[in-house]
């Protein structure tokens, strides 16, 4: 199993050797989905044979040997609760990101479909990751493609997101690198004989204990990274520019894979590695996160630009995800990781639905449309479907990723109140505002151009790549369980070990505090840790 695994992340990027000696475009169509397809059908095994009871260690695990010098970097990848649900949804969106782009693209076909490949693998490699350089390495990865697809098959603007894109994570990454550096040498020094080492195992030692100063820091560093890549408010503004301006597909992914790069380093990085840290500020992290949700919401609702809309509604659903990580307890991180799925999903789809709009029309105004649903009724129920889901509809996926959230939120010991989750539920509220009348004007609203009643219907490649997402919809809504048992054992142990470490460095680095006003953000105690690990015990 662990070469099925190295099979699976390598296979699109050694397609793209194949995509270079397919001359015609029609080929380059049909080898793209071919590797996709067996990707996500090698990938089966992987999800059938993981056993959801196991913790502390990953799965299907291939340790390399050091290749950087004295070093100890080395290629480590595996599976485990935390991944497994995200490394299946990048395999299994791909084929469905291919037949979204089949008629669209005209242009360097074999280019567009070699970075969607590359792009699969960085992805996939992220997710798989079991050593923080390799991570850093494959995320790097994935911001090659993701320039080129937003650069050169994107909108008018194209070249303004693209710049924009790049400078934000740039900015950010190498700020993480710095820090990485420094974590690589911390723990070498206190764990690995005085060698740099980035090994995941080593990291998550419980004699690895960073001070509360160099923990604070080191946060705040890796924390920027997260926060541009999730996004999370005020770090935000790249995010609908770019889903704006890139190609169907490139929102697809944008949407469905690349933001949860972010939200799934938070959860595999950020808090078990500055464990007190996270504690501390799990508050302010609340509060970008409902801000967030709010924001996001109230500016869709304004949007005339339907795909500009469904960008802004992602950075409403990512507030509750962050939200939801930082409760810091089983139910809201189950609710995060539950959540990332279904925004996958669901986003996923309405991008894919809006540039079919946008095929048949060339314009996304809201104000264009009107009267579709009589033309196009097979579209319509499966925009039915995507929209409700969006928002949260008791019996769709989104209802269980954010009733759980706000559960975990609502008894949050660590956020110590209430209010995150009544003020993350008006998000829901809203969210059901702007998506209904977004709906409601496009489909049933007056016929505002002739051209609207010259439509026709999806035909069979669009319905067939839109059944599986609905699929996915209403199973997870009707039997979650199906998916969260994946991840509940290692969510589970991941707070209890990030709790026992926090309560440990607490004791042994009592006077090592954040000089004046700033000591406060930082009274992270034993007894507060003991506190949340009876809480969790509860639950």
């Amino acid at each position: 199993m662990e070469l099925l695994l190295n099979i699976v992340i390598y296979l699109p990027l050694f397609g793209v050797l194949l995509l270079l000696l397919v001359r015609k475009d029609e080929w380059v169509r049909w080898s793209s989905l071919l590797i996709t397809t067996a990707t996500f059908v090698l990938s089966l095994p992987l999800l059938l044979q993981f056993d959801i009871t196991a913790t502390g260690s990953a799965q299907y695990l291939t340790v390399g040997e050091p290749f950087l010098g004295d070093w100890d970097v080395k290629y480590m990848v595996g599976l485990d609760g935390l991944s497994m649900l995200l490394f299946m949804l990048t395999t299994f969106m791909a084929p469905i990101v291919v037949l979204s782009s089949w008629s669209s693209i005209n242009k360097h076909v074999a280019g567009f479909y070699s970075m969607l490949l590359i792009l699969q693998t960085g992805s996939l490699g992220v997710f798989a990751a079991l050593d923080l350089f390799m991570f850093y390495v494959f995320f790097e990865l994935t911001q090659i493609p993701m320039f080129f697809l937003i650069g050169i098959w994107g909108g008018k603007d194209r070249i303004y997101a693209t710049v924009k894109f790049f400078i934000y994570t740039l900015v950010g990454w190498l700020l993480m690198l710095v820090a990485l550096i420094y974590v690589g040498y911390a723990a070498g020094n206190m764990v690995n004989d005085g060698v740099f080492t980035t090994d995941w195992r080593l990291l998550t030692d419980h004699a690895f204990q960073l001070g509360l100063v160099e923990q604070t820091w080191l946060f705040l560093a890796f924390g920027f990274a997260f926060c541009i890549k999730v996004p999370i408010f005020p770090f935000h503004s790249w995010l609908p520019l770019a889903h704006t301006e890139a190609p169907t597909a490139g929102s697809v992914v944008l949407a469905a894979i690349a933001l949860k790069m972010g939200t799934y380093a938070v959860l595999r990085y950020l808090i078990p590695l500055f464990p007190n840290a996270a504690i501390a500020f799990a508050p302010m992290f609340a509060v970008l996160g409902v801000i967030g949700i709010i924001y996001g919401a109230l500016v869709a609702m304004v949007q005339k630009d339907v795909k500009k809309l469904v960008a802004y509604s992602s950075i409403s659903h990512l507030g509750f995800v962050v939200l939801g990580m930082f409760a810091f307890n089983t139910i809201g991180a189950q609710g995060a990781i539950i959540q990332m799925v279904n925004h996958g999903l669901s986003t996923g789809a309405l991008f894919i639905i809006v540039g079919m709009l946008y095929e048949r029309r060339h314009t996304r105004w809201i104000s264009d449309f009107g009267g579709i649903a009589r033309k196009m009724p097979v579209f319509t129920v499966m925009f039915m479907i995507a929209t409700l889901a969006s928002i949260g509809l008791p019996g769709l996926n989104g209802f269980v990723g954010e009733f759980l959230i706000l559960v975990g939120t609502f008894n949050s010991e660590v956020l110590g109140s209430y209010w995150y989750a009544v003020i993350g539920a008006l998000g829901v509220i809203l969210a059901a505002v702007y998506m209904l009348w977004m709906f409601q004007r496009v489909m049933f609203g007056p016929v505002t151009n002739e051209e609207n009643n010259k439509l026709t219907d999806i035909n069979a490649r669009e319905i067939g790549l839109l059944i599986p997402i609905m699929l996915f919809i209403v199973w997870i809504g009707v039997r979650p369980t199906d998916f969260t048992k994946y991840s509940e054992a290692e969510v589970t142990h991941l707070l209890e070990d990030t709790r026992t470490r926090a309560a440990t460095i607490a004791q042994n680095t009592a006077d090592d505090r954040l000089p004046g006003w700033a000591s406060r953000l930082y009274d992270v105690t034993p007894q507060m840790v003991s506190n949340v690990k009876h809480e969790n015990q509860e639950e």
